[in-house]
């Protein structure tokens, strides 16, 4: 049998500002659901075998998607339903947009249907579970498995998913071309040929997506690789046409046209092969000469790296560090260092977290779900530790030098309040040791197997911006990534240098191989009204933008391609004993 029930599917976009990663297919299964007493086969026809016993179940998944500012539910669609199974494997998927800087929270009800109404409530409940649609992602080869419960005293069964993306909107081509016997149009010399890319539009017309350098008198270039997103180069769309023109460089911009030739995103991703070279063609000197062939060919070798797999792939972890000076480069606590002070931006109110808190739970509850086991090292810097009152710029916010990790990001928090119960808080600020920390465990694991991310919240006051520098460029050739979350009233100007959004970061004359730093200030995100899961959700999604892009960036930078997920792998001894 097979009922056909209303699916609520449609875009729900709280922040209404969203620009999704990609779309992900999420396909889902049940194990041991639960035998309903209650027998529902009444409307069943009478020759139909089901008629003379009783169904195991007839169950459908039912999936709704949180709000982000509201936290209502809200139901995105339905799978289908199937008869006679307490193992139903559902062929209707959720097509799912992914978000990485957002907590996507989802949850997925199981009931029994014994009607044919399109109103779920007048269903047999059979369970339900929470996850997060990061935590399908990231989970070893995108299958997640959940106990599904809701039912007091009752064992409910399994739920099981897999993800799959759907779109590879987010790939990164890697592609060089060479050609060969290109016509000679300088007179006194060869040519100076350079490519132009166009992407097919719908309308027929093409519009310009990439050019590469010139190569000076030659007939025979070869151009340095180049990257270019998938959806610059065809939208996602691997067939669509790609128009390739080759033009000699003449020095007062009127470039001559070589010829030209078409292609596909779908052709290129072949690489180097007999049918992946290309005749390039001058439609007018074809038209004139009887005899003309060719004015020379191209050929190229390419290969994507696919961000979805990436996060499948590596183990993301999570180090947080909070500095619990005192706000001042002096030495000398002031009194709105105090955590017991309501001028403390430490202060611990028993009304509301601070500021420090908000920003570590906004960013580490979605990032989170991409690393393997939640153990998070968590360190302080800035304060003077008991018993003998020794200064230091790193130390276990869990008071344990030979075990930093906390359980969870809820663990970080308590780890977090108990420190300011604990130590006193000190100038100055160092960035410095956490960071040469934190590298010194990403160098020692630089396959693409792990990924770091060093969370940072401090109140702006950088003590040792020198040495700090130092410490991003020398890391940025790493697997890390450094966010920086900016609270209170100060100026921010050493933060900004630090982000290299406009200016890559340097230091000693060099300058860091990758821009590994994204910073943020807490206070254009807090709220008017109060609404602190609004502010925690708008400074998430900022945060956390950069991170997907730089990790491609050290996975291209390294050549580091995705390969078969292995089924279980020991977490590493650093990520414990960091």
């Amino acid at each position: 049998m097979e009922l056909e029930m209303m699916a609520s599917i449609g875009e729900f976009d709280p922040l209404n500002t969203r620009v999704p990663a990609t779309k992900i297919e999420v396909t889902v299964s049940c194990r041991n659901i639960r035998l309903i007493t209650k027998i529902a086969y009444f409307f069943l026809p009478p020759a139909s075998p089901s008629a003379s016993c009783p169904p195991l179940s007839i169950p459908v998944v039912v999936l709704y998607l949180q709000g982000v500012g509201t936290k209502e539910w809200r139901e995105f669609g339905r799978t289908e339903v199937i008869d006679n199974t307490r193992n139903p494997d559902f062929v209707r998927k959720f097509v799912l947009d992914f978000f990485f800087e957002e907590k996507q929270n989802l949850r997925f009800d199981v009931y029994n249907v014994d009607s044919r109404s399109c109103n779920i409530s007048k269903h047999d409940f059979l369970g339900q579970t929470f996850c997060t649609l990061g935590e399908i992602i990231g989970s070893t080869g995108g299958r997640l498995e959940k106990t599904l419960s809701g039912i007091p005293g009752k064992k409910c069964g399994a739920i099981i998913f897999t993800a799959e993306e759907l779109s590879n909107c987010r790939d990164i081509a890697t592609m060089q071309l060479c050609a060969n016997k290109l016509d000679k149009k300088d007179f006194f010399g060869k040519s100076d040929p350079f490519l132009v890319f166009y992407r097919s539009n719908e309308d027929g017309t093409f519009t310009i997506c990439h050019k590469t350098e010139v190569i000076k008198n030659t007939l025979n270039p070869v151009w340095q690789p180049f990257t270019i997103p998938v959806r610059a180069l065809c939208n996602g769309d691997y067939d669509r046409t790609v128009k390739v023109d080759v033009y000699d460089w003449d020095r007062d911009g009127s470039h001559d046209f070589i010829g030209e030739f078409t292609t596909s995103y779908r052709e290129l991703s072949r690489g180097q092969n007999q049918f992946n070279v290309y005749e390039v063609l001058n439609p007018k000197k074809k038209g004139k000469k009887k005899k003309y062939i060719n004015s020379g060919t191209v050929s190229t070798a390419t290969m994507s790296f696919s961000l979805f797999w990436y996060f499948m792939l590596s183990n993301i972890f999570i180090l947080v560090s909070s500095p619990l000076t005192s706000a001042s480069l002096s030495p000398t606590p002031l009194l709105s260092g105090n955590p017991s002070q309501p001028t403390s931006l430490h202060y611990m109110s028993p009304y509301q977290m601070n500021a420090y808190a908000m920003a570590l739970k906004a960013v580490g509850e979605i990032i989170q779900d991409y690393d393997s086991d939640k153990l998070f090292p968590a360190y302080g810097f800035g304060a003077k530790l008991p018993p003998d009152g020794k200064i230091s710029h790193a130390f276990p916010l869990s008071g344990d030098n030979e075990n930093p990790n906390c359980v969870g990001i809820e663990g970080v928090l308590e780890a977090y309040f108990q420190s300011l119960r604990t130590v006193q808080l000190y100038g100055p600020t160092n960035f410095a040791p956490v960071i040469n920390k934190v590298a010194n465990c990403a160098a020692e694991i630089t396959d693409g197997s792990q990924y770091f991310v060093l969370l940072m919240i401090t109140d702006g006051v950088i003590s040792d911006m020198v040495q700090t520098k130092e410490a991003v460029v020398n890391a940025a050739s790493l697997p890390l990534s450094i966010i920086i979350v900016g609270v209170g009233p100060a100026e921010f100007d050493a933060m900004e240098e630090l982000d290299g959004d406009e200016v890559r970061v340097s230091s000693r004359g060099r300058f860091a191989e990758r821009d590994i730093v994204q910073f943020v200030p807490f206070r254009d995100y807090i709220d008017r009204s109060g609404n602190q899961v609004l502010s925690m959700a708008r400074l998430a999604k900022d945060v956390l933008a950069e991170i997907p892009d730089q990790l491609l960036s050290f996975m291209k930078s390294g050549g580091v391609e995705p390969r078969p997920a292995l089924s279980s792998s020991p977490l590493p001894e650093l990520h414990r004993h960091i």
